[in-house]
């Protein structure tokens, strides 16, 4: 079985970082495309980044210039770098991933999340 773990949330001030880690675990084969998607209550849950297997990233508008995603394969994790924070940036932060993986002589690709991490941006 395959499973994504968050890690890395918790309290900051405004204007503080935090760092984010997502670790893929199980019978992979291959990472494909990966994201971070975030819900705060009350509202949708929302595309924060992306990132290709090449490490090509795209950011939504509101964390543009602030956050950094990056993904090391050989550890099967992704990384959110996340600076300048702000109030409006709390949230449950969820790891996405498509993930292509191996087992009885079959491959078996599909998408999976994570738990979520919470990360509280207040003074």
């Amino acid at each position: 079985q395959v499973r994504l773990v968050e890690s890395g949330g918790g309290l900051v001030q405004p204007g503080g970082s935090l760092r984010l880690s997502c670790a893929a675990s199980g019978n992979i084969f291959s990472l494909d495309d990966m994201a971070w998607h975030r819900q705060a209550p009350g509202n949708q849950r929302e595309l924060v980044a992306t990132i290709t297997t090449g490490g090509s990233t795209n950011y939504a508008d509101s964390v543009k210039g602030r956050f950094t995603n990056s993904r090391d394969n050989a550890k099967n994790t992704m990384y959110l770098q996340m600076n300048s924070l702000k109030p409006e940036d709390t949230a449950v932060y969820y790891c996405y991933a498509k993930i292509t993986g191996y087992s009885e002589g079959y491959f078996h690709a599909g998408d999976y999340w994570g738990q979520g991490t919470q990360v509280t941006v207040s003074s």
